[in-house]
């Protein structure tokens, strides 16, 4: 399951972070940016450390600003992994909040989307949260996927997906290796049906796109690459 590397750098969580709102959308707590007369919407799948990840947010705020509604919600019940807490493992952690359930609960949050009137949906999942998206794309619930610096997604998984992809890997990544993410990349050459983007990060870790210290101007600069990748995609097959 989970390595350690889906764990290291946890953020310092802040409820109040953000220049959104937290509102319930779908049965969960979900903090929201942007206007909600858009009629897209770009929806963000946490990794394990959940909704409250500062970074995370500014993330929601950066898309909010290029004109979507952005929904990211608590698909932990307040209860993200701790990695304080030596009592509860993330193997342990992980029984509670599998991805399956994540896949589950996402289905009443785009109804709810749905009802303000918002025809367009994408979603970008990091680590834990880019399972849940490839699930969504399976359905073709989404119009649009990116996973960034994915966990427990595999090749059946990829030959799977019906709407356009974009995998964002990072170098160093014991989660989802180089060599992984190449053949993901092969898979989705040979479905010339669905538009795919694949690209190894260099120099960069599992969690770079969100799990950076701001006070790290190389890492901002990697993570901001990453985040500008990801905009241009919803931009492009968002509608």
């Amino acid at each position: 399951m989970s390595g350690p590397q889906c764990c290291e750098n946890p953020p310092a969580l802040n409820s109040g972070s953000g220049s959104g709102h937290v509102e319930k959308l779908g049965g969960l707590d979900a903090y929201v940016s942007g206007s909600p007369d858009s009629k897209l919407c770009v929806l963000l799948i946490s990794d394990v450390f959940g909704y409250e990840a500062p970074n995370l947010r500014a993330l929601a705020d950066k898309v909010a600003a290029s004109g979507f509604y952005v929904v990211v919600p608590d698909y932990f019940y307040g209860d993200p992994y701790d990695p304080s807490n030596q009592e509860r493992s993330i193997t342990v952690w992980i029984k509670d909040h599998g991805a399956d359930k994540g896949f589950e609960d996402t289905k009443p949050v785009l109804e709810a989307i749905k009802s303000k009137g918002i025809t367009g949906i994408g979603a970008a999942g990091m680590c834990w949260g880019a399972k849940v998206v490839v699930e969504l794309s399976k359905q073709e619930l989404i119009q649009a996927a990116v996973l960034m610096h994915p966990s427990f997604v595999t090749v059946d998984d990829i030959k799977s997906g019906k709407v356009p992809i974009a995998i964002l890997g990072a170098e160093i990544d014991n989660m989802s290796p180089p060599a992984l993410l190449k053949q993901f990349e092969e898979i989705l050459a040979s479905k010339p049906e669905v538009n795919s983007y694949v690209k190894i990060h260099p120099k960069v870790s599992h969690g770079w796109t969100v799990r950076y210290s701001t006070d790290d101007a190389e890492a901002v600069k990697a993570a901001e690459e990453a985040h500008k990748e990801m905009l241009d995609w919803f931009v492009t097959y968002v509608k």
